[in-house]
């Protein structure tokens, strides 16, 4: 009896010793998908082991893991990537996340330079996405001519519900002193790490001038980082649209700087195209923004939406092309009137393009696909609260990414090319901005950070609408955040992995102010009468 419990008690302890042999190798495994890794274009059936917040392994050997994703018939992906997405809240994060969306970002109106460290702090250990914000333009020009500066610049994109109330930010033409203070703030938060410059110059096309607007980029070019801008002549006809992308990115040239020509899916979209993925050709760091919908949206007092601009210059009728997305009418140019000036920041959706163009803009190379994602009210809401019960939002908000899937389902467009813009394309371009951060993301390979989606190609889709544009996408088996799993089978957990987007930031500024002195010692001979540097025009 003895020696058989020796003998039990040493074939235990060799079981016991040999238990860590067989346990999950890896966190999480994903075992069975279709791979597809656009940087390399692998594209085939594998499993993928993910460890430490980390792609460890790809490979077509059995592996097991803590958790397990069968994936059998189903995309996996790097998570999907957005550079222009202004809902930078707790419930916004979540109609992204079920979108699949793992990394958001804000490249036009982005956020108060003053204020870039207190917005990435909030965030931290709250946030199921990524997160990060460019330095905002507008937040610059609207501190310094406006007055505009209180604890409402910390909300980040959101913070334009408040200092659109009042118009100088995008009238009036700033003095020297002001240009001056307007790029001192704008360099404040490239110092603090903001990811680049968001402009929403087509907002502020009267107060903006042409030597504003390059002096802008300036600041940016020190940092080597992009400028993103919702152009000059948006909305506007298929000339002064693709006029309006030429002028920054003749700037970005001329700083050797990068730029995102934003939301570009508008009139002349062709030459665009053609002018951007030309420059690419070259070696030029300059790319662009589509997103999948026909109709956009904006603040009901946008400038372009003025009867001189939008009836008489492009011929449109508010009846046929200005919807409230809340009571789901169309405006009258009375009810356009009378809510302008209750109401001056209201949303409104837009319609401005034929829907055929909308599949076509998802098979251009060089591009992106963001969102333009916009609040939904109420904006503040915690991060569950019941999407049901949201309104007042674009429908791209919800559901760019499943619409992008499901338009490319529809019209056969090739998975890779739309892995390509949803994900990579955008983690390259900002990696080459030295954005360490997206050089770790937007592929699928070993050693890569996991920020992974994995999605039905048949049942993947949107289901907001221009009247319900809260309503999330559905088809999605799992998201992945940084090794975590944020989304499993349509269903929000509780998670909080998101980490910030940014660059280190820096000990001393790199702002130089402009003086007349300078720029007649810099640019001319001989002329010490030359006044035009910064200000608005003398007619010299």
């Amino acid at each position: 009896m003895k020696r058989r419990n020796i003998l039990l008690s040493t074939i235990m302890s060799s079981l016991i010793l040999a238990m860590p042999a067989f346990a999950a190798d890896y966190d999480i495994a994903i075992n069975g998908g279709r791979v597809i890794d656009p940087e390399t274009n692998f594209d085939a059936v594998a499993n993928v082991g993910v460890k430490n917040g980390r792609i460890v392994k790809i490979t077509n050997k059995q592996i097991k893991g803590n958790e397990t994703i069968d994936a059998k018939g189903l995309v996996v992906a790097p998570g999907f990537i957005d550079t222009h997405f202004h809902f930078q809240k707790p419930i916004g994060y979540s109609l992204g996340l079920r979108d699949g969306l793992t990394s958001s970002m804000d490249f036009e109106m982005g956020c108060a330079g003053s204020y870039i460290d207190n917005w990435y702090k909030a965030r931290e250990g709250v946030t199921g996405a990524n997160y990060g914000c460019a330095v905002s333009h507008e937040f610059a020009r609207a501190k310094v001519i406006d007055g505009s500066n209180g604890d409402y610049l910390k909300d980040g994109p959101i913070a334009a519900l408040e200092t659109r109330k009042k118009t100088g930010w995008s009238v009036t033409r700033p003095t020297l002193e002001q240009g001056n203070a307007i790029l001192e703030e704008i360099d404040k938060g490239l110092q603090a790490g903001a990811v680049g410059i968001g402009s929403t110059v087509g907002y502020m096309r009267e107060g903006v001038s042409s030597r504003e607007m390059f002096e802008v980029q300036k600041v940016g070019a020190r940092y080597g980082r992009a400028t993103g801008a919702h152009t000059r002549y948006t909305l506007g006809t298929d000339t002064t649209e693709v006029n309006g992308a030429q002028e920054l990115v003749s700037n970005a040239l001329a700083l050797n700087a990068p730029a995102i020509v934003l939301h570009f899916n508008n009139p002349g979209w062709r030459v665009t195209h053609e002018m951007i993925t030309g420059l690419q050709a070259q070696g030029h760091n300059i790319w662009g923004e589509i997103y999948p919908y026909a109709a956009g949206s904006t603040p009901i007092n946008a400038s372009f939406l003025q009867p001189k601009s939008w009836v008489d210059d492009l011929g449109h009728r508010y009846e046929d092309t200005m919807l409230d997305p809340v009571t789901g009418k169309f405006y009258t140019l009375e009810t356009y009137k009378s809510t302008v000036k209750s109401e001056p920041t209201r949303p409104i959706v837009v319609f401005k393009m034929p829907e055929e163009d909308q599949a076509k803009w998802l098979t251009l190379k060089g591009v992106t696909m963001a969102s333009d994602a916009t609040a939904a009210m109420p904006y503040d809401a915690a991060w569950d609260y019941p999407m049901e019960k949201l309104g007042g939002s674009h429908p791209r908000t919800a559901g760019a990414r499943g619409a992008t899937i499901r338009l490319g389902r529809d019209n056969n467009i090739p998975m890779m090319q739309l892995m390509s813009i949803l994900s990579y394309n955008a983690a390259k371009h900002l990696g080459d901005t030295g954005l360490k951060f997206m050089q770790e993301r937007g592929r699928i390979q070993q050693g890569k950070v996991a920020d992974i989606v994995v999605f039905d190609p048949k049942l993947f889709k949107d289901n907001s609408t221009y009247e319900k544009g809260a309503i999330p996408s559905t088809g999605m088996k799992a998201v992945i955040v940084n090794g975590q799993v944020t989304v499993r089978d349509d269903a929000l957990l509780p998670v909080f992995a998101g980490q910030p987007i940014r660059f280190e930031p820096e000990a001393k500024p790199r702002f130089e102010p402009i003086s007349l002195e300078h720029w007649n010692n810099r640019f001319s001979t001989g002329m010490p009468d030359v006044t035009e540097a910064f200000p608005q025009s003398t007619g010299k």
